[in-house]
């Protein structure tokens, strides 16, 4: 059940026709609440923001945040309505954002660090960074 009044910033079909290459959906509790996370601590850029969706972009790419309330009538319902620890067993890697800065932010807001900046024999720096809706991020950079 959407909760958005009025038009989103371009029609669902016409999005959906824009996308090419890899993307992703997180389901989350709160859009205003992750778009906080995502812009404050990510750094990424809100493309559109509203109460049930947002898009958002960082280096790689755009990916999508979807409110839980969205899916009732989604067949992931029942992941979503009974989800611990969301997205349990995925790391989602942004590659080329500083793990240090990253890691800060999220310090200074409060958000758990899961293991903190360090340099990793795959030739990574990489620190992981948990959300309030428990997804892993690791904002990664090479080894110099």
């Amino acid at each position: 059940m959407k909760k958005r009044t009025g038009d989103p910033w371009m029609s669902a079909d016409d999005f959906g026709r824009s996308l090419t290459g890899v993307g992703f959906n997180l389901l989350v509790a709160n859009v205003e609440r992750a778009i906080e996370f995502q812009r404050n601590v990510l750094g990424v850029t809100v493309i559109y923001q509203d109460t049930d969706f947002a898009v958002v972009e960082n280096d790689a790419g755009l990916y999508m945040l979807h409110a839980d309330h969205t899916y009732r009538d989604h067949p992931m319902v029942g992941i979503a309505t009974n989800a611990e620890g969301r997205g349990a067993g995925i790391e989602l890697r942004l590659y080329n954002l500083d793990p240090d800065t990253v890691e800060a932010r999220a310090n200074d807001a409060g958000y758990t660090i899961l293991a903190g900046s360090a340099d990793k024999p795959h030739g990574l720096r990489e620190s992981y960074i948990i959300d309030d809706d428990g997804y892993v991020w690791v904002p990664c950079v090479p080894l110099l």
